[in-house]
């Protein structure tokens, strides 16, 4: 009999805890906040502190890896945020799609009381500083290295790489200071750690690797079906569950072991790794909530 179901994912690497604190302690150094989400998961990928947290400063969302998300929920996404009085953008920080317009954006949009206030005060030359922040692997150093033109930041496609925080300046007096990624304690709603599992924002070595592939795959049979056929070109049915897709993939793809049998674990590290590429197309995991 399948088994689809997971225990609860949590995750909090004790360096998380050391960063919330690291962020309030940091504000005063900066002007306003960046803050980046994924495109494909723009509400769970969302640090719910981190409103609490930045209350004191301007804000601008970044919805990143927009290559890699249905373009018309991200259109959806933006108007969203923009309706609830938020500043956002759609970028990809790997291409540098969209970026070209983020400092004129902070500068006239998001920070205008303020620099207007420093040209009467004779201080238009003073830098503008911004904290970057978001949940592992969203892409912040990847944001880092493409406004800074050159490998500044590490970057690792695996979460929670940036330890510590540093400071970037950038040639048009702007200084940007990157946080280390932070999740949150508890994930109250499991659905939001699987969409957060789905990208790669939390680890694969704490997860069921099999599981995470099937419920990904039931999701695309009912929502993106043609990409998922597009892709493997199999015989799939509307009531395949997510065994049997699993299945399906893997005999198409040559993935058999001794006996015949699938080899579903490597099959499922194929569906992941090629959803997570965009080999699966555009596909966004989440809309707006109703309003």
């Amino acid at each position: 009999m399948e088994n689809t179901d997971m225990k609860n994912i949590q995750w909090f690497p004790g360096h998380m805890a050391k960063t919330r604190r690291a962020i309030s302690a940091n504000l005063k150094l900066v002007d306003a906040v960046v803050e980046i989400i994924d495109a494909r998961t723009p509400m769970s990928s969302r640090n719910p502190e981190i409103d609490t947290l930045t209350a004191s400063k301007p804000r601008i969302v970044l919805l990143n890896k927009c290559d890699l998300a249905d373009n018309n929920a991200t259109n959806i996404w933006v108007n969203y945020f923009r309706r609830n009085n938020v500043t956002a953008l759609a970028v990809d920080c790997k291409s540098g799609k969209g970026l070209n317009k983020l400092m004129t954006v902070i500068r006239t949009t998001v920070l205008k009381e303020l620099m207007e206030k420093r040209e009467k005060n004779g201080m238009a030359n003073a830098p503008v500083r911004l904290m970057i922040l978001g949940i592992p692997n969203v892409g912040k150093s990847s944001l880092i290295n493409r406004l800074a033109g050159g490998k500044r930041a590490k970057v690792e496609d695996r979460p929670g790489v940036t330890r510590v925080k540093q400071w970037v300046k950038l040639k048009d007096n702007t200084e940007l200071l990157d946080m280390p990624g932070v999740l949150w304690h508890k994930f109250d709603d499991q659905s939001t750690a699987i969409k957060l599992a789905f990208t790669g924002a939390i680890s694969d070595d704490i997860l069921d690797i099999e599981t995470l592939a099937m419920k990904l795959l039931v999701y695309l049979a009912e929502n993106y079906p043609d990409s998922l056929k597009e892709r493997y070109k199999a015989d799939f049915s509307e009531n395949d569950s997510g065994l049997q897709l699993l299945e399906k993939i893997g005999r198409k793809r040559g993935m058999i072991i001794s006996g015949g049998e699938v080899n579903t674990e490597r099959t499922a590290i194929t569906v992941l790794d090629e959803y997570r590429s965009g080999k699966l197309g555009r596909i966004t995991l989440e809309f707006p909530p109703k309003e």
